[in-house]
């Protein structure tokens, strides 16, 4: 019998949903959560497609605001196993509410931040490790909300930093991340600092008009990119 996370050719996934959840995402923060909660089905349909095995698919859910106005500016979740802990998921999805936010950039960054710093899985010889952005609006620059009482401590300092806690080259980040193994797809408006992010590798922005919001939030896009990189 294989032991878990051994099997020949078979992938250990996690994901890491990074939602942003202020006001202005009220019109398609309803689109966004189905499409979080149908991801499990549609990720494997996939990679079956693709010849290709799942071995252990987890979730992560971070709901981030503005550090500057909201009580709660990051809500993040446990890491839930699909299919097994699909009730919990759907569940903390569902309780997500589009609220406050202040003024139009976000504290998506420290979101992204907070998911590499996750507690990935170091299972199996093939894994990968996703993060996908939803947001409507262009992101703060790190640090700007660092006078907040709320601000969170070991933040990167700027944009550079935290590319290079992507392609890990920065020794600060502890975490089991590991850089081959990432993936991020981003549906978020055609501005700064989403265009910035081209330079980073492995990294498919799928873009909307900036101040329009997001006009087609579909995942199955996002699955197709990262099961066509695996």
């Amino acid at each position: 019998m294989i032991a878990p996370g051994q099997g020949m050719g078979e992938y250990c996934v996690d994901v890491v949903m990074c939602i942003d959840a202020t006001g202005s995402m009220s019109p398609i923060i309803d689109e966004v959560k189905n499409n979080a909660i149908s991801f499990y089905e549609k990720f494997v349909d996939s990679m079956e497609e693709n010849d290709k095995d799942v071995e252990t698919l987890r979730v992560k859910v971070i709901a981030f605001r503005d550090y500057g106005y909201d009580a709660e500016p990051m809500v993040e979740s446990p890491f839930f196993t699909l299919p097994e802990d699909g009730e919990a998921f759907r569940e903390f999805v569902g309780s997500i509410e589009a609220k406050g936010g202040g003024d139009i950039p976000e504290n998506a960054l420290e979101a992204i931040a907070f998911a590499l710093k996750s507690d990935w899985t170091t299972s199996g010889s093939k894994r990968r490790h996703v993060v996908l952005v939803f947001s409507d609006a262009p992101a703060l620059p790190l640090g700007e909300r660092a006078n907040s009482d709320l601000y969170p401590e070991g933040m990167p300092a700027n944009i550079a930093e935290l590319g290079a806690w992507w392609e890990g080259t920065d020794q600060m980040l502890v975490s089991n991340y590991q850089p081959k193994a990432g993936r991020l797809v981003a549906f978020v408006p055609n501005a700064e600092p989403w265009t910035e992010l081209q330079a980073w590798n492995r990294y498919w922005p799928a873009f909307s008009p900036a101040g329009t919001g997001l006009s087609d939030v579909d995942v199955q896009s996002a699955i197709d990119l990262v099961v066509g990189s695996f």
